[in-house]
Parts: structure tokens; C-alpha cells; sequence
């Protein structure tokens, strides 16, 4: 089961976030810088699958954006990582060559309407 969804840039801010079990805003915080530390810390050589506390983290980067989900151990890292992939293609094709700013006002936007 997926437990959270993070897209973040290379300065390690959050550019969209959602949590699908209930954690508490300043656990989030936390959880959040230690998750983007992990993953922009490792090169692109290293594997992008995570063992991380209680559950596993699976993450790609596309230019200055990472992706990062957060499933438990049951989940099917491979599966998830092409999820990844298909939901930035969907952006891509959505907004004719994604970027860090469409994701900032398509959150926006969502959020609003």
C-alpha cells in the first residue's frame, strides 16, 4: 500500500505532497527532510529503492524534480517505480514538457477548484 507521495526540487523543497494514512503536520516535517536527505544523497548509480524505518521508499529523478513514494514492505517496488514513471508522463503530456513550475501551479490549482 502506498503510504505517501512527494514530489521535491534539488534544493530539497516539497513541491507536492500526499499522505494517504494520517501523520501529524509537524511529524510530516520531519518525516519529509529525512526522506529527501536519503534520496538526494545517493548517486545515480545506487539503486533507487530504500529500506527506510518501517517501510520502503522508491524514488526517480527527472531533471531538478524528484519523485518519491512511500509504500509498505508488501508493495511491489517495481510496479511503484513505473507508476512513477506513467504519472510524469501524464504531467508531460498534460503540460507539454513538464517542469518544476507547472507542478507548483497544477497543485494550486487542484487545491482550489
Amino acid at each position: 500500500m502506498i503510504k505517501f507521495f512527494l514530489m521535491v526540487n534539488k534544493q530539497g523543497q516539497t513541491r507536492l505532497s500526499r499522505y494517504y494514512e494520517h501523520v501529524e503536520i509537524n511529524k510530516r516535517t520531519m518525516l519529509e527532510a529525512e526522506v529527501i536527505k536519503n534520496c538526494l544523497s545517493r548517486s545515480k548509480d545506487q539503486c533507487s529503492f530504500i529500506e527506510y524505518k518501517d517501510f520502503k521508499l522508491v524514488y526517480r529523478q527527472y531533471a531538478a524534480l524528484f519523485v518519491v513514494v512511500g509504500i509498505d514492505q508488501t508493495e511491489n517496488e517495481m510496479a511503484v517505480y513505473e507508476l512513477i514513471h506513467n504519472f510524469v508522463e501524464v504531467l508531460d503530456k498534460y503540460f507539454s514538457r513538464v517542469s518544476e513550475l507547472d507542478v507548483s501551479f497544477s497543485v494550486s490549482e487542484i487545491y482550489l477548484s
